[in-house]
């Protein structure tokens, strides 16, 4: 093959993987496993339960994150600044966190945060990995309407323009 069949090629391959990535980003269909996560409960930094059934209802951004994560650490007070300016329009936010308990709690004493969050230690990861994660890689966002159905999934640090855009969308 010639220089410019390879081009043409990469640049054929380069424009369906950010098809497929926008695909992603946009979730049709509810899966089963977006499904699932309304019966799942994780234990909270400062004890007691957290359970996701109790945010059915209104829309929801569920953020899987870790201490060690810089991306994770850096959006922290933009996800706890959304839930405040939003939570008159329904809006909340859940951190999941794919770490060990003392690190979390340790962390959210520097760093407190007004959003609940869940103990998901490493079973975490599949958990993202079941609602569209399919590297387990950290920060993962996924957003669900009222009705709970997974309609956005964002694979990295999320910007205030993509939080604007969602809660817009949402009415």
């Amino acid at each position: 093959m010639n220089r410019r069949t390879w081009f043409v090629a990469a640049a054929a391959a380069g424009a369906a993987g950010i098809g497929t990535a926008l695909w992603h980003s946009r979730l049709s269909e509810p899966s089963a496993e977006a499904q699932m996560i309304w019966g799942l409960k994780f234990e909270k930094p400062s004890g007691g339960e957290l359970v996701l059934a109790h945010f059915l209802g209104k829309p929801l951004l569920l953020n899987f994150w870790a201490t060690w994560c810089p991306p994770c650490v850096t959006e922290m007070p933009l996800l706890d600044q959304f839930q405040q300016q939003e939570q008159a329009r329904g809006w909340q936010v859940v951190g999941l966190a794919i770490d060990n308990a003392s690190a979390v709690r340790e962390f959210l004493l520097k760093q407190p945060v007004g959003f609940a969050i869940g103990l998901a230690g490493t079973e975490g990861v599949a958990l993202s990995r079941a609602l569209g994660n399919a590297g387990g890689a950290l920060p993962f966002s996924v957003v669900f309407d009222r009705q709970g159905k997974a309609v956005r999934t964002k694979l990295g640090r999320v910007h205030e323009k993509e939080l604007a855009d969602w809660a817009a969308a949402m009415g």
